[in-house]
C-alpha cells in the first residue's frame, strides 16, 4: 500500500512516532513496541503506513499459526528461505533484522502471544536487539504480563485511540471529496459507532451512496433525516 493512499489518523501519527522514538533509542534500552486496542480503531492502517515509512518487515499473524508458521511467514516477508529446524529460523531472522536495522511489524499478534510460540518473539529480540511492533486486541498487555521476559523489554505500550471529528472529517474528504458532509453529520456518525474506524468508513460509504442517489453535493442531518446509522447491530425485523 502507497504511503499516499492512507489518511494519516490520529492512531497512524501515534504509531509512527513511537517506532520512530524505538529505532533511534539509546542502545542499553529495550526495544519493543506494543499497539493495542478494540477491533475496528484503525491499528492495522496504522501498521501498514509505518511499514512503508520505515522499510519494515510486516506479517499478519493467523490463529492457526505455529511458531514454525510464523518463522516461516517472517522469512517470507524477508525474501529468506527457511531452513529447517525452529532454532536456525529464528537465527535468520534474528540476524536479517540485525543487519538491516529495520523493524518487524507483528499485526495480530495476539494470536502468537496466546500460545507457546509467544516465547519465538522474545528469541528474536534478544538474538537481535530489533525494533518489534507488536499490534493487536485490547487483550495484548495482560497476555504479555505472564510472559515477563517479553514484557520487560517493551519500550512503549501505545493505546489506540477512538476516532477523532477530525479523523472522520479527513477520511471523508479523502474518500469521497465529489461530495461534502457535513460535521454534524460527522459527528453524529462518530457518536454513534464509539469511534470504530471501520463502521465509520461503512456509514460513510453509505452516505456517499445515498448523496449520489439523490443527487446531493453536500449532506448534513437536515438532509440525512432519520436515516439508519450502521452500528454493526443487524435492523430490527419490520411487521
Amino acid at each position: 500500500m502507497s504511503v499516499n493512499t492512507i489518511v494519516p489518523l490520529t492512531n497512524v501519527a501515534l504509531l509512527a512516532s513511537a517506532i520512530e522514538r524505538a529505532t533511534n533509542r539509546p542502545t542499553e534500552l529495550p526495544g519493543l513496541v506494543v499497539m493495542y486496542g478494540p477491533s475496528g480503531f484503525g491499528k492495522s492502517l496504522a501498521a501498514a503506513f509505518s511499514a512503508n515509512q520505515y522499510r519494515a518487515y510486516y506479517v499478519e499473524c493467523r490463529e492457526s499459526w505455529t511458531k514454525k508458521a510464523f518463522l516461516q511467514a517472517v522469512l517470507r516477508e524477508m525474501g529468506i528461505i527457511p531452513m529447517k529446524t525452529i532454532s536456525e529460523m529464528v537465527d535468520q531472522v534474528a540476524e536479517q533484522l540485525s543487519r538491516s536495522g529495520r523493524p518487524l511489524i507483528v499485526d495480530d499478534v495476539q494470536y502468537v502471544i496466546d500460545k507457546a510460540a509467544a516465547n519465538v518473539l522474545t528469541d528474536i529480540y534478544n538474538a537481535s536487539a530489533g525494533t518489534l511492533v507488536l499490534i493487536g486486541e485490547e487483550r495484548v498487555p495482560a497476555s504479555m504480563v505472564r510472559l515477563e521476559r517479553l514484557h520487560n523489554r517493551v519500550l512503549e505500550w501505545v493505546p489506540a485511540e477512538a476516532a477523532t471529528l477530525d479523523d472522520v472529517r479527513s477520511l471523508a474528504e479523502r474518500s469521497y471529496p465529489d461530495v461534502e458532509i457535513d460535521d454534524d453529520l460527522l459527528e453524529r456518525v462518530n457518536d454513534r459507532v464509539k469511534g470504530c474506524l471501520r463502521r465509520v468508513a461503512v456509514n460513510l460509504y453509505q452516505i456517499h451512496q445515498e448523496a449520489l442517489a439523490n443527487g446531493w453535493t453536500q449532506v448534513g442531518l437536515k438532509e440525512w433525516g432519520n436515516r439508519d446509522i450502521h452500528t454493526g447491530q443487524p435492523p430490527a425485523r419490520r411487521g
